[in-house]
């Protein structure tokens, strides 16, 4: 017998060498494989191991599956009769094993047609691994850049800030967005310091109860699960949480979590790792803002604070222009001499409507020369885009552009930004990480306008969405800051949304000025004693009969 392989197997095996040299892809690859000899030998059931991973792919074995040992004897037990070395017999890559009724034996030119076969299919093989293995280094050189940038810009942003909540948001600002994490809190105190809570999604018990909790836990990381059970019970943690305590030297300062990623994508020890350096790096910064708050000079802090008041007293629009078919109203109260928030009333000339008008609420980082010079950048970027500019999503974008190229890394703001066409009562708008928009039906619903994109000003070159309602007569539009709803009491309880929606609803038959008047005084009256510790400001819109 000729010891060659006939022409016709000859092409056979070119065929196969393409295809499987077609893709780096080993389990297509493989499926090739096993759909090749399987019809070839007319077998029913078959499976293929590689060496060091096990079972690589099956057919017609539902009891065997992926990353189970197998080898010659495994296969005997499975009735696979016919095993193949994938590769050199003396070292081979993997087992091929299949079970074929209709013959007992194979004829010598078969036999070397399947030898040939797997010895291509073992150098493919060794290509595809290699692949996977070139593909597996980037991807880890990729995430460890991405921490470096991560802990290179974060580092940035807290050397330049002096405030412990600015430090206390970039953090979580920074964790979330490298994890996707929605749900996230901190918790961080100093005595003689307002204590800073920054909670989304998850609620946690107040300081005076996280001190002794924070105390017992002894790792700089760990999930969930891993915390004691009375612990795991007090907080009360989404399944698959990141924790990790807040710590200077030996003194515990606070209380940092990141719920479950999206996609159901666990916490690996190295993104443990990776968070416990951000954490430590913040728990510093935070350390020495509250000292830097503590030692500077009292008047030098009020010289700054009266400059940056009179420059931001003429940022605020005189009085509201008059809109048809509208009632208007606004408030501004900073926590200190200066403030960090905006509004403004501006009309939209470039929209597609040309009587629409832009209405806009800004929450500034930070406070004091700072805040008002940045208040001051934005209001002069605004009514310069808004002469060419009629797309709200893209007048976001340009504003976040032109803010981030020309503002520190630790300077960003939220912004709630509406274009409003006072004839038909149609709204567009863009939520960049602010509050909730609240909206008021004349019926008694309400609805929330949730963010849609990022804060402007921290990160370049970022879409931002926009969604749309109308404002029907009768109808209430409430825009404000965080400093309603993060407003707290003696207790360190918050207003809040729930509270501020109510107070809304109860008084929105009230004329805006009014209204605005009641939510301060609610505010008022939820702090009793305590100081407020951030900005509160209002916009308030209502529809009326034409």
């Amino acid at each position: 017998m000729d010891n060659r392989l006939d022409v016709s197997r000859l092409e056979s095996l070119l065929e196969s060498s393409k295809l499987l040299n077609s893709s780096l892809e080993l389990k297509e690859m493989l499926r090739h494989l096993l759909r090749t000899v399987m019809g070839r030998l007319l077998a029913s059931r078959a499976a293929i191991s590689l060496t060091g991973y096990g079972t690589a792919l099956t057919r017609g074995l539902p009891g065997l599956r992926e990353g189970d040992p197998f080898d010659a004897e495994r296969a005997a037990a499975l009735g696979l009769n016919l095993v193949f070395p994938i590769g050199p017999a003396e070292e081979p890559l993997g087992l091929l094993a299949l079970h074929r009724p209709l013959k007992a034996a194979l004829d010598e030119d078969e036999q070397e047609f399947i030898g040939a076969l797997l010895a291509l299919a073992a150098g493919s093989i060794r290509n595809a691994r290699a692949h996977e293995d070139v593909v597996s280094t980037n991807r880890t050189l990729d995430q460890k850049v991405q921490e470096l940038r991560a802990l290179i810009d974060l580092g940035r942003g807290l050397a330049a800030t002096t405030d412990p909540e600015e430090a206390a948001q970039l953090l979580m600002l920074t964790l979330a967005g490298r994890w996707v994490a929605r749900k996230h809190a901190i918790v961080t105190w100093k005595p003689d310091q307002p204590v800073i809570e920054r909670l989304r999604g998850i609620e946690l018990p107040g300081a005076p109860t996280l001190r002794p909790v924070i105390s017992a836990i002894a790792e700089p990381a760990l999930l969930e699960s891993a915390l004691p059970e009375e612990i795991r019970t007090l907080l009360a943690l989404p399944p698959g949480s990141a924790v990790f305590p807040l710590r200077s030297g030996d003194a515990v300062m606070g209380l940092v979590v990141c719920g479950p990623r999206l996609g159901n994508i666990g916490y690996t020890e190295t993104d443990l790792e990776f968070g416990s350096g951000l954490v430590a790096q913040a728990a510093i910064a935070l350390d020495n803002a509250w000292h830097f708050r503590d030692t500077v000079a009292r008047k030098q802090i009020e010289k700054e604070l009266a400059l940056a008041a009179s420059i931001q007293q003429d940022l605020f629009p005189k009085s509201l222009p008059p809109l048809a078919s509208t009632e208007l109203a606004a408030r501004n109260r900073p926590a200190r001499e200066c403030g960090g928030d905006y509004y403004d009333v501006l009309p939209m000339p470039a929209a597609a409507c040309a009587q629409s008008f832009l209405l806009t609420v800004v929450d500034i980082s930070g406070k004091g020369i700072g805040a008002a010079l940045l208040m001051s950048n934005i209001q002069a970027t605004l009514r310069t885009l808004l002469a060419s500019e009629g797309d709200l999503s893209l007048l976001a974008a340009r504003t976040n552009d032109l803010l981030h190229a020309s503002t520190p890394p630790n300077k960003y703001a939220t912004a709630f930004f509406l274009g409003y066409d006072p004839s038909t009562g149609v709204c567009e708008y863009v939520n960049g990480g602010h509050a909730d928009g609240i909206v008021v039906r004349a019926g008694g619903g309400v609805e929330l306008l949730g963010t849609t994109g990022l804060p402007v000003g921290l990160f370049p070159r970022r879409d931002f969405d926009r969604a749309a309602f109308v404002l029907n007569p009768g109808d209430l539009l409430l825009l404000y800051s965080d400093g309603v709803t993060d407003a707290v009491n003696m207790s360190d309880e918050e207003f809040g949304l729930d509270r501020l929606t109510a107070t809304v609803s109860e008084a929105a038959g009230r004329p805006c000025a009014e209204i605005l008047d009641v939510v301060i005084r609610a505010v008022d009256a939820h702090a009793g004693q305590a100081p407020q510790f951030d900005d509160i400001t209002l916009l308030a819109v209502k529809r009326l009969e034409s």
